[in-house]
């Protein structure tokens, strides 16, 4: 089955400079194995990445022996859903590239919010 986004169309590479995704293809796609469901690519934002090492998901600092050179601000991630939801919550959510974010994350948010988050001009 091939992959769509949150617009029903085809699912479009996030980043792959950082690599990203469950799979670290560049796309936010999902398989039953992927429990965390990275699925939703952000454009990353200081504020964000603070928010998010708070929480106990370091996304900004290097692990060279997983070949991770850490987040930084301005670029794109997949990052699992329910994070998103909880920087959503606590009013630090990060932009969202519809277009490479996975369908699925229509389980958890409506699509009306998710525009609202649009990281280019929808």
């Amino acid at each position: 089955m091939v992959p769509k986004n949150v617009l029903g169309e085809l699912l479009i590479p996030c980043s792959k400079i950082p690599k990203t995704g469950f799979f670290r293809n560049g796309y936010c796609d999902t398989c039953p194995e992927d429990v965390g469901k990275h699925t939703v690519c952000i454009e990353a934002t200081d504020d964000f990445l603070e928010f998010s090492k708070l929480n106990g998901n370091d996304l900004s600092t290097p692990i060279p022996e997983y070949e991770f050179p850490g987040v930084k601000d301005g670029e794109r991630w997949c990052l699992c859903a329910m994070r998103w939801v909880e920087a959503y919550q606590a009013n630090k959510a990060p932009k969202i590239v519809l277009e490479s974010t996975h369908e699925s994350m229509l389980e958890l948010v409506p699509l009306e919010i998710l525009v609202e988050f649009a990281a280019n001009d929808f």
